[in-house]
């Protein structure tokens, strides 16, 4: 069996994905954008229990989820998933000192992230997780935001009455 191009083409993967986050969050070193991803996947990863970890892991690009599986233990998890402000003091509170991650970083890092996975099959898992992490990832968390969507559709347009 030939090697998974999902393993060929990790690196190219990957780097196409730095470059993306680098010029979104207005960075400039390849290092401090690393630390920012970095610090935002792992402020994630410990609001999420072993099986979560597993299932988010395998919606990730390779390198991705090389960086977020890394060092990872069962006693890292805490049970409160938190506020957004939560989220960006523990993705602030990674090596503080080389760390260029502020209030914005999680959202800017979801929105990247977002445009370099199968966006279904991520939308999934996180629904399978829960609420907190759909808006942790930057997606309506309300229970039925498929109904929202299906009942705005149905309404007519006041304007074509005009």
């Amino acid at each position: 069996m030939p090697m998974p191009q999902e393993y060929q083409l990790a690196s190219q993967q990957y780097e196409s994905f730095l470059l993306d986050a680098l010029e979104s969050m207005d960075l400039v070193t390849r290092n401090r954008t690393y630390t920012c991803v970095q610090a935002t996947l792992l402020a994630f990863r410990k609001r999420l229990t072993a099986e979560q970890v597993l299932a988010f892991a395998d919606t990730l690009p390779a390198v991705l989820r090389a960086i977020f599986t890394s060092g990872w233990s069962q006693e890292d998890y805490k049970p409160e998933f938190g506020t957004m402000e939560d989220w960006a003091a523990d993705a602030m509170a990674l090596r503080r000192l080389h760390n260029f991650s502020d209030e914005e970083t999680p959202a800017r890092v979801a929105e990247v992230l977002r445009r370099h996975v199968d966006l279904p099959r991520f939308e999934q898992v996180l629904r399978q997780i829960g609420a907190d992490a759909l808006r942790f990832w930057g997606f309506d968390s309300s229970v039925d935001a498929e109904t929202k969507k299906a009942l705005l559709a149905d309404v007519p347009s006041q304007t074509g009455a005009l």
